[in-house]
């Protein structure tokens, strides 16, 4: 017969020595990464090719600054369209009605398969396919409304259509999946409460499917602000297109490059904080209630201790 094995038992008056875990190739691959960036930051200072007087001069001008206007609002509403849109056709993919989900799919198909380019350029020269926009009662002749499509469809509409469809098809991508992760018992929940099939999308499911959709709709947004470049090929006025004005006339491109991006590196800073706050609201109830160790703290190998058990301490 053999005698059980003894247990480790951890007990509060005997004291603890902790002993961090070294990591000296964690230094040393952090002082080698540092030299690099250092050196390269110090090369980008000295060039006088980067002339940076140009970019000091540029950076605050009229013109930067009502681009950048540009870049913002196309932002905001092209975003909105495809958040908007984009949930609306990812529930009618979702329906059981074949005619909704046959055209959400199509819409989906189309707009997710052409490259964005192809779309802006496409809505810029609807006018090379319809003339005149007409709007009157259909198989008469009765026309109620009518204008040349140059003067409705601008080059501000077009670059509006452009990102905000194309934001639609991939938003409802993102929304679909996420109401798809949502465990169909919550459903099936509040429907046994009585809800309606919209109540319970609007009042179970979306509020869960959120902390799924916000962390791909923060990418979302920050790639829409810099596709919003891309309108410059329609003359779209927008950051990157008044800078490419200038530097066609006084070919200083880098620097003018460097302004572009320095606006653009600051915006997409800005848009990370209220993602992370977002990440964070929707999360509360699933994730650990441990805070995320600093940079510093990684460094140094002083992670937080994980929990002990109670009935290890006792």
């Amino acid at each position: 017969m053999t005698a059980p094995a003894p247990t480790a038992v951890l007990t509060e008056d005997v004291p603890e020595e902790v002993v961090p875990l070294r990591h000296p190739w964690r230094w040393v691959a952090a002082a080698v990464v540092t030299a690099v960036v250092v050196g390269v930051c110090w090369s980008l200072a000295t060039n006088p090719q980067l002339r940076w007087d140009v970019v000091g001069r540029y950076l605050f001008t009229t013109l930067v600054l009502e681009g950048l206007w540009t870049t913002i609002w196309l932002t905001v509403v092209a975003m909105v369209m495809g958040v908007v849109g984009g949930t609306l056709v990812a529930v009618m993919r979702l329906s059981d009605n074949v005619v909704l989900s046959g055209l959400a799919s199509g819409f989906v198909w189309l707009f997710r398969g052409t490259p964005l380019l192809v779309q802006i350029i496409f809505w810029g020269y609807l006018g090379a396919l319809y003339p005149r926009l007409e709007l009157g009662i259909p198989f008469t002749d009765v026309t109620l409304v009518s204008a040349t499509t140059s003067s409705v469809v601008t080059g501000s509409v077009a670059a509006v259509l452009a990102l905000g469809l194309n934001e639609m098809a991939y938003a409802a991508e993102i929304v679909r999946a996420g109401i798809l992760g949502v465990d169909r018992g919550q459903t099936e929940a509040a429907h046994s409460l009585g809800m309606s099939p919209a109540t319970t999308m609007r009042r179970v499911v979306l509020p869960q499917a959120m902390r799924v959709v916000v962390p791909p709709f923060g990418n979302e947004t920050i790639t829409m602000l810099k596709s919003t470049a891309l309108v410059s090929v329609i003359s779209g006025h927008d950051l990157l297109t008044n800078l490419q004005d200038v530097y066609s006339q006084n070919f200083e491109v880098i620097p003018l490059l460097v302004v572009a991006s320095t606006w653009y590196l600051t915006l997409t800073s800005l848009l990370s904080v209220p993602q992370r706050w977002l990440e964070q609201r929707f999360s509360r109830g699933t994730s650990p209630s441990v805070a995320t160790p600093g940079a510093v703290a990684r460094l140094l190998g002083r992670l937080p201790r994980p929990a002990v058990p109670a009935e290890v301490r006792r």
